[in-house]
């Protein structure tokens, strides 16, 4: 913040030397060019711009500061538009007497005669002057406006990609408590009718936990190793469910190595155990797909059932996995529920990176 704001007091600086020295050059040239033909010494036109030079700049200086003073570039109110009138009013005259004052002193010195200060030199010098400072007010005005919705944006910017981490990495703090949850249950269910099948079922859960927080720290996974943990988690869920559950995959092997969002096959597969598979007493079967149309990748989770609400599930991984992928992709992937033929088909479709 502080290189900033000093880089932007070195500007102002800049554009203020270039721009009353680069002006008073353009009508010194002009001058010397007409003076000369009325015997008016070129020299009397250089002090002349130098006074100029420094009434432009001190002048503009203390109205920058009255700006800055009163924050007029973040309230343009009335109040504000009307002092700063009347300061303008106030600068463009003490300019224009303290410049003919000057003028007519450097003339007298070096022509050693009064100057003639005509009504029209007047009028003349006060349009110019007018003009001059009121050009210098709307630039700087735009300038720092223009600033001032650059920084804005970029704070804006800023903002919303936190909000969208933050979001993220609540998300992923969703989806670890709601696999335990259920893993656990299946444990205590399973406790007292056989230890070993709890034993393995505990290693397993370790090994998904394992898997969840370390997938807890980033926010792409190979396919591959997505496929390792659904792996682990329909092993997981066969010793619970035994015949019950049948599960097949289609996977092509050339997108083992893409990267998709962690946890969000295995959270199809749940979703499809929990509400699917384990509501019906002969159980069914669960089919992975893993594919792509060239454009994009389509991750599919086939089982056997009917696609209906139910009051006893808020279905948690299914928003988790909308909200996602809206997060991280927007409107470029897409993820649908359907039910087609006594099957409920998840589809998700993430572009190709």
């Amino acid at each position: 913040m502080a290189t900033l704001k000093k880089t932007n007091t070195y500007l102002f600086w800049l554009l203020q030397f270039l721009g009353w020295g680069g002006l008073i050059s353009i009508n010194i040239a002009a001058q010397i060019f007409l003076g000369s033909e009325n015997g008016i010494q070129p020299l009397y036109f250089f002090f002349e711009g130098i006074v100029f030079v420094i009434l432009g700049i001190g002048l503009t200086t203390w109205l920058r500061l009255y700006l800055k003073r009163i924050n007029f570039i973040e309230n343009q109110t009335r109040e504000n538009y009307l002092k700063i009138f009347g300061l303008y009013a106030f600068i463009v005259l003490l300019f224009i007497v303290i410049l003919l004052s000057l003028s007519a002193l450097i003339f007298a010195s070096i022509h050693e005669k009064i100057l003639p200060i005509s009504s029209d030199i007047i009028v003349v010098t006060s349009v110019n002057v007018s003009i001059y400072v009121f050009f210098w007010i709307v630039s700087y005005v735009a300038i720092k406006s223009i600033a001032r919705m650059q920084r804005n944006k970029i704070d804006r910017l800023r903002l919303e990609a936190s909000l969208k981490e933050s979001q993220l990495n609540t998300l992923k703090g969703q989806l670890n408590p709601h696999f335990m949850f259920n893993s656990l249950n299946n444990i205590r269910g399973l406790m007292l009718e056989d230890v070993d099948k709890s034993r393995e079922m505990l290693t397993r859960l370790s090994e998904m936990l394992r898997y969840s927080l370390n997938m807890n720290k980033v926010d792409a996974i190979q396919i591959a190793q997505e496929l390792e943990t659904v792996e682990n988690y329909i092993a997981l869920s066969k010793i619970q469910l035994e015949d019950r559950l049948h599960y097949e995959k289609e996977v092509d092997a050339s997108l083992l190595q893409i990267k998709i969002p962690p946890m969000i096959l295995q959270m199809l597969v749940e979703n499809a155990i929990k509400h699917g598979i384990s509501d019906q007493k002969k159980g069914g079967k669960i089919k992975l797909l893993v594919a792509t149309n060239n454009e994009e990748i389509i991750l599919q989770v086939n089982n056997t059932g009917s696609l209906k609400s139910t009051t006893d599930s808020t279905q948690i991984g299914v928003d988790n996995i909308s909200k996602r992928l809206e997060l991280l992709y927007g409107e470029n992937a897409t993820f649908t529920l359907k039910e087609v033929e006594n099957e409920v088909q998840a589809v998700i479709k993430i572009p190709v990176s």
